[in-house]
């Protein structure tokens, strides 16, 4: 078989090839893989959040021991978050996506209260492991939002792929089996900014005096 013919033969293949990743039968595993790296970088920035907890928590400790609410809380938090099992899967499984994203949420709660606690103890606040931690886990929270906020974003683009003109007509056929991913939502106490005070409180009212009987 000559050169010419082979290309003669070819020329179909590869124009069915072209006319298939132009309707955008690609599309939708591309987008799949896209919101499954984005899944991936969430856990690690959790992951590098539970890492960084154990010293802040023993830091604290050592000027706040009588903290102790506070620091059992968080301790308790932090394993719950990481005891939650996830996978590639979770972000197709409501109960399981809720469940890790709760515990992340509670401990992200109690950490708060964790690091309010360094404006009653000037030591504490001025600590130079202390502040190490704390810039730290500023940083980490941060690249937490943004690798959800990123997640979010490729999760709307591969849910949109399911649904619009002309990938919905491979949703609905070569990869039937593909489910929409679960976005990250705020959670209702983050809605309310949480109030915090150290304050004594204000001592209770003395009882009104009886009237004097005549």
């Amino acid at each position: 078989m000559t050169m010419i013919s082979r290309l003669v033969r070819l020329v179909p293949v590869l124009a069915v090839a072209a006319i298939l990743s132009g309707c955008g039968i690609n599309t939708i595993p591309t987008r799949d893989e896209a919101v499954k790296a984005s899944w991936a970088d969430v856990q690690n920035q959790y992951q590098r959040r539970a890492d960084l907890i154990p010293n802040l928590v023993n830091t604290v400790k050592g000027y706040a021991a009588q903290e102790k609410d506070v620091l059992i809380a968080v301790t308790e938090a932090r394993a719950s978050a990481t005891q939650v099992r996830v996978d590639a899967s979770t972000i197709t499984n409501p109960a399981q996506f809720q469940q890790y994203a709760a515990a992340q949420d509670k401990l992200s709660g109690v950490l708060g209260r964790l690091m309010m606690i360094q404006e009653n103890y000037p030591d504490l606040k001025s600590n130079t492991n202390f502040l190490a931690l704390q810039s730290q886990l500023e940083g980490t929270e941060n690249r937490i939002a943004v690798a959800r906020k990123d997640y979010n974003e490729q999760v709307r683009l591969y849910n949109t792929s399911l649904r619009t003109f002309p990938t919905v007509i491979w949703a609905k056929t070569m990869y039937s089996g593909q489910k929409p991913a679960l976005p990250f939502e705020a959670a209702v106490t983050a809605q309310t900014a949480p109030t915090v005070s150290f304050d004594a409180p204000a001592p209770a009212a003395a009882p009104a005096a009886a009237p004097a009987t005549k």
